[in-house]
């Protein structure tokens, strides 16, 4: 059996497809991969998908890539409307936004935040008059 070597990736792999109750040949059978080593290997950590079989993944479990990747921690279980509520999303990301492929400060991440409700916040304020 290969050395396993764990990362965000290969655990979220796993708890995606665990929480299917789906088994490693019928994640690969889903994906149409002609051997179950292949998919096997990508929870493993001894391969990883290219970018096609990336976003082949994130489509079956109704994920990011981004979230297959790490690059967000909005949680496998969020909804759609959960994921779509922009407060929401800050507060679950909080730390680990980027802009442009940047990482943004803990100021810069602040006043993204900031700027966000104040926009949303005047507009809450017209809506009343």
């Amino acid at each position: 059996m290969p050395e396993k070597k764990q990362n965000d990736f290969t655990k979220r792999l796993i708890n995606l497809r665990e929480n299917n109750n789906w088994s490693k040949t019928e994640v690969a059978r889903r994906l149409g991969l002609s051997s179950m080593q292949r998919y096997a290997n990508y929870e493993y950590g001894t391969n990883e998908p290219d970018s096609s079989m990336l976003k082949q993944i994130a489509s079956l479990y109704g994920v990011t890539t981004d979230y297959l990747l790490g690059k967000n921690s909005t949680p496998a279980w969020a909804t759609k409307q959960d994921t779509n509520d922009l407060k929401k999303f800050l507060e679950a990301n909080a730390g680990s936004m980027t802009f442009g492929g940047v990482n943004l400060t803990e100021i810069q991440d602040a006043q993204v935040q900031a700027a966000m409700a104040a926009i949303f916040w005047k507009e809450k304020k017209k809506e009343k008059k």
